[in-house]
């Protein structure tokens, strides 16, 4: 007859409930409070029966997994399990299993709603001499990402249609509104990459409610549409943007400010799909916008005749080069997109299922906007602004400095978090204006044939070759 296992299972519990007791900390205190993190657990209902892996020890491996070079869930047991040793216990079982479980289990809200109140904080914190024109600007901007080749992604995320099944990955589109000045990311949202209502704008729409009124959006062509540009305005809410390629400009027409630079009166054009019948209604019927045409003289650039609409009517205000030197700036969410992307390795995430991918993607951009803060305060109290220092060489200090923060007592915290801001002050980016670089590669890849049909097959097909 076989023996109970439950004083056993009870034994296992209860040792198991006595190393919970302690948790490890988050060494973030001056940019992300543990505070914080436990009410937003608490108010999103992260709480479940008292074992090992309990909703701070999962945030605490998921965060700084994201944050690692490696970014595998095996790295992140061994980082707990590392952590248990340094308090002389030891981790009986390093399978990830419960750890992924675990992890399963933790609310969606809980990383997006920390990327929120962590990039409305540092927005509304950055100085007034990092504003635009005494105006905050925030600037949006898409991308893509892909995700493993799972039935569930596929079913949420499919791939495009351009692939044969079974040869493409599941493709997401991600909106995300970035501040100017301190390059936090605000608000972001995900969908999919191809269908009806899927497009920038669509996304881009969802995310309105993080403007205010007196803010200023700054986006490229794709957001310059009647009823965008209408609506924001609406809110109180100015925008910036490139003038749609279908639309046609004439200086000798309208009000004139200067050289290439008049107000024209556009007329409210047919009701589009995604909108009811009232809202169109509530529009005015013709809107006053200001279009500005910039000439680029510097030599390797691209494009050299741009013209810029806005809803800043006020010439003396926001003049001519105002508007343009804003308008290029609009190129930092494009590097703020390939640091997200890049640099932390979120354009290719790794989870199997469409909601941790939502999640891997949030505790990404809240992991990217803690990086963003520092360097924010390491620019404050070095007398720069963050867009000169590296976001690469903060992301390697955190790194570097990453056991200390955790490990350390508050004392060795608070002067290691002082040498932090130095060391990343001093990390500055180049000054090279005007750079131009060929959109071309050197090295060149692995000359390995393309997959050109589902991998089990090519497995087949070889197996009866040989």
């Amino acid at each position: 007859m076989a023996q109970s296992t439950a004083p056993k299972l009870r034994f296992q519990i209860l040792r198991l409930r006595q190393r919970a007791a302690a948790q490890p900390e988050l060494g973030l205190d001056p940019i992300l409070p543990e505070a914080v993190v436990h009410q937003v657990l608490k108010e999103e209902g992260a709480c479940w029966k008292r074992v090992f892996y309990t909703p701070w020890l999962i945030f605490w491996a998921f965060f700084w997994q994201v944050l690692s070079p490696d970014r595998s869930c095996r790295a992140a047991v061994k980082r707990v399990a590392a952590w248990l040793g340094r308090r002389g216990q030891k981790l009986d079982d390093e399978d990830t299993s419960p750890y992924c479980k675990a992890r399963a289990r933790l609310p969606e809200a809980v990383p997006f709603r920390l990327m929120r109140w962590l990039g409305r904080k540092q927005h509304e914190a950055a100085p007034a001499e990092w504003t635009w024109c005494g105006r905050r600007v925030k600037v949006v901007d898409g991308t893509t990402v892909s995700m493993p080749d799972t039935a569930a992604n596929q079913a949420e995320y499919p791939q495009s249609r351009s692939q044969k099944p079974g040869l493409g990955f599941p493709i997401a589109r991600v909106v995300a509104v970035f501040c100017l000045a301190t390059g936090v990311v605000l608000e972001a949202a995900i969908g999919q990459y191809q269908g009806k209502q899927t497009g920038e704008n669509a996304l881009y729409r969802r995310l309105w409610d993080e403007y205010r009124r007196g803010d200023v959006s700054l986006g490229d062509r794709g957001f310059s549409s009647y009823f965008d540009i209408a609506l924001l305005q609406r809110r109180g809410v100015d925008s910036v943007c490139r003038l749609h390629q279908a639309r046609l400009s004439d200086y000798r027409r309208g009000r004139r400010l200067g050289r290439e630079d008049h107000i024209v009166i556009w007329p409210k054009p047919a009701r589009p799909d995604w909108m009811d019948e009232a809202t169109y209604q509530s529009i005015p019927d013709t809107m006053e916008v200001r279009i500005v045409r910039i000439r680029v003289e510097i030599r390797g650039f691209r494009t050299r005749v741009l013209e810029v609409v806005t809803t800043l009517l006020d010439a003396d205000v926001y003049t001519k080069k105002e508007l343009a030197n804003l308008y290029r700036r609009r190129w930092e969410a494009e590097l703020h997109l390939r640091s997200i992307k890049v640099v932390l390795g979120l354009d290719v995430l790794r989870c199997q299922t469409p909601e941790m991918v939502r999640k891997e993607l949030w505790m990404g951009l809240v992991g990217y906007n803690v990086i963003r803060a520092t360097m924010a305060a390491a620019a404050l109290a070095q007398g720069t602004r963050p867009h000169r220092v590296s976001f690469k060489g903060s992301l390697q200090t955190v790194q570097a400095n990453a056991e200390a923060l955790r490990e350390g007592t508050p004392a060795v915290r608070r002067w290691l978090w002082g040498i932090m801001l130095e060391s990343i002050a001093r990390d500055q980016v180049g000054h090279r204006p005007n750079r131009v670089e060929p959109r071309a590669r050197k090295r060149r890849p692995k000359p390995y044939p393309l997959l050109m049909v589902p991998r089990d097959e090519a497995k087949e097909a070889w197996l009866n070759a040989s």
